[in-house]
Parts: structure tokens; sequence; C-alpha cells
């Protein structure tokens, strides 16, 4: 018989976290017409402004393959529109459109109940120490992989920090 024990595995809590806050996401976006996934996109995009096609699979961490399907369903329900790129015509730049816009703080408030839901009854000091832990666990691990261009620190983390 097999054995592990899954429990003690620091991996298996992380993911199945990440499964469950992605659930609840995904049922909370729901209610707008949007996945997670897609929300992540625009999440993206708010970021960083308009981003290449390759660019984004390569921040979202998922395989060029993968976005394209979302990408296209986002097309069709008229979330982003893809363009080509003027300097480089195998490029497809990505940009939200107007429908996002009235949209966005419906989104916003999603993702704010989610996180509200997962924090209730943890202490504001333990939520830093997990943050505080997970970058250092993800700097080293990032550490590790040829030519990575993503940021230790989590997105925003960085502008927070320096307005402290």
């Amino acid at each position: 018989m097999l054995r592990y024990d899954f429990e003690d595995s620091l991996g298996y809590w992380v993911f199945s976290v990440a499964h469950l806050m992605t659930r609840a996401m995904n049922d909370e976006l729901g209610k707008l017409g949007i996945t997670y996934r897609q929300w992540e996109v625009l999440c993206w995009l708010s970021y960083m402004g308009e981003i290449t096609q390759s660019e984004l699979a390569d921040q979202m961490r998922i395989e060029a393959p993968t976005l394209v399907g979302v990408i296209d369903r986002m097309e069709r329900d008229g979330w982003i529109v893809r363009e080509t790129d003027p300097s480089d015509r195998r490029k497809k730049i990505i940009r939200a459109t107007e429908k996002v816009e009235p949209m966005w703080e419906q989104m916003v408030d999603c993702a704010k109940s989610v996180r509200a839901k997962a924090l209730r009854d943890v202490p504001p000091e333990d939520v830093q120490k997990v943050k505080s832990t997970l970058t250092v666990i993800r700097g080293n691990l990032l550490s590790e992989l040829p030519g990575h261009n993503i940021p230790a620190e989590p997105v925003g983390q960085k502008q927070a920090s320096e307005t402290r």
C-alpha cells in the first residue's frame, strides 16, 4: 500500500486552500458571468496595462495554449480585445474593454468577500506571518527556475511596503 502523510505536507495545505479559494471565487464571480481564471486575466491587465499574450501566460504561470481558450472566451464575451502588436506581427496584445469598467468594483467586492470569509477568526498578525513565509518560499522556488522573470514579492506588495 502507498503511504504518505499528506497532513504534514505544506504543499498539501497550500494546494488544498488554493483549490478552495479558487472554488469560492468561481462561485462569487459566476454571479457576474466571469470565472476566476478570467478575473485573473483582468487583474493582470489592471496591474500591467496592456500586455502580450505570451507575457500574460508567463505572469499567470500557465501554458500559452491553456490561456488561448480563456482569452478566446473573454474576447467572445466582450471582456477583452486582442490586437496584433504593430512592432511585431507575431505578438498579440491583450486589452480590457469598456465592458469591464462598470463591473470592476463588483468583481473586486467578490474577491474581498471571499477574502473576508477565508480570514474570519484569523488574527491580522498571523495573516502577515503567512504572507511573509510564503514570500520566502516563493523566492526560494523561483530562484531555482532558469531565467525566471516573476517578482518574488506578490503583486502590489512592493508598493504597499514602500508606502509604510
